[in-house]
């Protein structure tokens, strides 16, 4: 959102930092997954940032995506948002047998990799002053693909989670 979140940081002695900023709810989504390569030696990220909150229509778009760009079948572990539930995937798994959708439990976030990712995300946005929308989605990109780019950093966010998959 346009309202910045609040990190500690540093300042001189005595000299509170104060952070001034428009109260503003306007905010950008962003629909994202990490992918695990079939021999389990890279990772990536896709995403996809939206002004707003995220709709039937952008989660079926961002699987659409998903499968213009991996081959092969591909299985989408997600969490249970109520999102993740339209009635409109039933059309898309039937016209994409490749495409295999397996739920997480109702809440267990611990379970969710990209979880770790939208953490790490956010750091470099914490105590932001974005003057405006289009500002802080060039800055969520800027953030994002530099998480892209760091096979440590994607590998730390699939290892932290719960989940059973062995990374070399």
């Amino acid at each position: 959102m346009l309202i910045p979140t609040v990190r500690r940081t540093w300042a001189p002695c005595g000299q509170t930092p104060i952070i001034r900023h428009r109260y503003n709810h306007a905010r950008i989504s962003v629909i994202g997954g990490l992918t695990v390569s079939p021999g389990r030696r890279r990772l990536g990220l896709y995403f996809r940032p939206h002004a707003g909150n995220i709709s039937r229509d952008e989660v079926e778009d961002f699987l659409w995506h998903l499968l213009r760009h991996l081959r092969g079948q591909v299985i989408v572990v997600w969490d249970g948002a109520s999102i993740h539930r339209p009635k409109g995937l039933q059309d898309l798994l039937a016209r994409y047998p490749r495409l295999h959708l397996e739920k997480l439990p109702a809440y267990a976030p611990q379970l969710n990799p990209i979880e770790a990712l939208w953490h790490a995300a956010k750091l470099p946005l914490a105590n932001g002053q974005p003057d405006d929308i289009p500002e802080l989605g060039r800055d969520v990109v800027t953030s994002l693909r530099t998480l892209r780019a760091s096979q440590p950093i994607l590998r730390g966010c699939i290892r932290q989670s719960d989940l059973t998959i062995h990374l070399p």
